[in-house]
């Protein structure tokens, strides 16, 4: 489970900004219990976090780092190594200084079933040669062991670029530090070699993470959910028709699916005016917005069914705003949502803050809000930080109207004036 997420110097994000999943004062019944106390308090995670807030504000950017830090964790032992003179990194653009600082990647997790989770700290540093900086830590015991710490340049009488203080880490740490690079994360290399701890917190990254996108192929992912229905028979004879149950139940007339017995090919039933089931050609004859449904659904189940973090950028441009809040409370759902899956979306779509408590599908503390400042660069805070919002308020007429940040600054009718103005000046030059 993502407990918060820390990043700096990624894109439009300059300053440090974090992105936290642990439930606060302001929640209203949708937070999750982990077993886990910090400080002597117990510790509820969300599993679901929305962000809102204008164009270019970096809602995007805030996924997007989440996945260049897997990204790193996954690649750099191999795919690094083909450049050891280069990090892939995307610094803040609008500041050549930027260049010159570190970017900053960190998670605070929680791994394990319920009942034995441990919470664990891991980040890293990076300038465009090296690994300036990369630390793991864990509460097995709720009292913090540092796993290793990392630090590029740091003299041999103060332990070297590497230091394992404790008995936490286990193995030969010394000799996966020899073999790690300059260049290459040693959470990759230790886990590349087989080394237990430092594998089971890299198999998070590797297994519980996915961003859809609204520019991603949405082809790819229909592929993904027909290949899942097609390897059902194997894994989960069940699987067909629980998709067929959430193609039915979004209202689009499907009321369930087949494949055609010479060609393969998959077929949604409709209901025809004699009601009988007639079967559809899924890829000459149903809507984009079906397509855009079915994509959906593939990691949906897969995120449900075993856990994770499923990353969402604009749910909104695909989704009806209903179906939206009806994904969101699928996720708040502790039946539906056994596994603790967590959903973390960007939109535009303010009425999934709803015009009351009781049709709004978050509580104000899983909403969050980027702004972009006058330098370009984006903040990120809490709907609760931005002005104090009641638990009785409108929500989304108070966000529309600037309460709390996080919209186009913009008069009504200015664009058009702009433009008026603009063929006035081109007039007036002829």
């Amino acid at each position: 489970m993502l407990l918060s997420f820390r990043v700096a110097n990624h894109r439009s994000i300059r300053a440090e900004q974090e992105l936290s999943l642990v439930a606060t004062e302001f929640n209203e019944g949708t937070e999750r219990d982990t077993g886990v106390r910090v400080d002597g308090r117990p510790v509820s995670v969300l599993p679901v976090v929305g962000i809102f807030g204008a164009n270019a504000s970096g809602k995007s950017n805030t996924l997007s780092a989440l996945r260049s830090m897997r990204r790193a964790v996954r690649e750099s032992f191999a795919d690094w190594g083909k450049h050891p003179e280069r990090v892939p990194r995307e610094p803040f653009a609008l500041d050549p200084e930027a260049r010159e600082e570190t970017s900053l990647y960190e998670v605070e997790l929680l791994l394990g079933p319920r009942g034995r989770r441990v919470r664990y700290t891991y980040g890293f540093e990076l300038s465009d040669e090296r690994v300036e900086a990369e630390w793991l830590h864990a509460y097995p015991s709720g009292r913090r062991q540092v796993w290793f710490d990392r630090e590029a340049g740091r003299p041999p009488e103060e332990g070297g670029e590497f230091r394992f203080p404790g008995a936490g880490l286990k193995g030969r740490k010394e000799e996966l530090a020899e073999s790690t690079r300059p260049n290459a994360l040693f959470l990759t290399v230790g886990a590349t070699l087989n080394q237990p701890q430092l594998a089971a917190v890299h198999r998070w990254f590797n297994d519980n993470i996915w961003l859809l996108t609204p520019g991603e192929d949405v082809s790819a992912r229909t592929r993904w959910t027909r290949e899942l229905l097609t390897g059902a028979a194997k894994s989960d004879t069940t699987l067909p028709e629980r998709i067929a149950r959430m193609l039915a139940v979004a209202d689009l007339g499907i009321t369930g699916l087949t494949t055609d017995p010479e060609t393969g090919e998959l077929q949604l039933l409709h209901r025809a005016p004699d009601g009988s089931e007639q079967p559809m050609d899924f890829a000459d004859q149903e809507s984009l917005g079906t397509h855009a449904w079915f994509a959906f659904l593939g990691p949906l189940l897969h995120f449900l069914d075993r856990g994770g973090v499923m990353l969402v950028d604009e749910l909104d441009s695909s989704l009806h705003p209903l179906l939206a809040a009806e994904v969101i409370r699928l996720f708040q759902d502790r039946e539906a949502n056994p596994h603790d899956a967590q959903l973390v979306f960007t939109t535009h779509d303010a009425t999934l803050l709803g015009p009351s408590v009781v049709e709004r599908p978050l509580d104000r503390d899983q909403v969050w809000i980027t702004h972009k400042s006058a330098t370009g660069e984006s903040e990120l805070y809490p709907l609760t930080a931005a002005r104090k919002a009641r638990k009785d308020d409108n929500l989304e007429r108070r966000y529309l109207h600037g309460h709390y940040g996080g919209i186009p600054r913009l008069t009504a009718g200015e664009i058009a004036r702009e433009a008026v103005r603009f063929a006035e000046e081109l007039k007036a030059t002829a």
